[in-house]
């Protein structure tokens, strides 16, 4: 992570760097384009590019641990890694997931994501998807349910 902050923060500091530049060149040409105020730009153009690189590729970073840090969390709420941690604190601890309900969901998440690829813009569609994942992913609880 140290990488990708100090990568971005070299790219900010090129890149008001060549923005004085490129206002030291204009006020010494007297507003006038010169070949010192357009190479000025140029660089200045070039190390905007740089820094929306190194604004994406942190981006990319953030998404990535998001996505990391979502699935980790799945996983805890399946194992009941939460629920047990929940309890200490004297609040209700919620019960785990079973791993058939897991793998319900997941694959109702699946199918919702394949067909948002494929362009399923109906409405109708779409609900019906929703509709199958919620059964799907219900299918599982009445053993949940009866265990409390």
């Amino acid at each position: 992570m140290d990488h990708v902050v100090q990568s971005l923060q070299n790219a900010y500091n090129v890149l008001l760097g060549s923005a004085a530049t490129v206002l030291e060149t204009k006020e010494a040409a007297d507003g006038l384009h010169t070949q010192q105020s357009d190479a000025a730009l140029e660089a200045f153009l070039q190390n905007w590019q740089l820094f929306q690189v190194a604004c994406d590729q942190a981006q990319e970073f953030i998404e990535s641990i998001k996505q990391r840090i979502g699935s980790e969390c799945l996983v805890d709420e399946a194992t009941g890694f939460l629920a047990a941690k929940a309890g200490s604190d004297g609040r209700p601890a919620l019960p785990p997931l079973s791993a058939v309900r897991l793998e319900q969901m997941s694959k109702a998440v699946r199918w919702l994501v394949i067909e948002l690829q494929h362009g399923s813009s109906s409405g109708a569609s779409t609900n019906q998807i929703t509709a199958n994942a919620t059964t799907s992913a219900n299918e599982a609880r009445p053993s949940e349910d009866a265990a409390q």
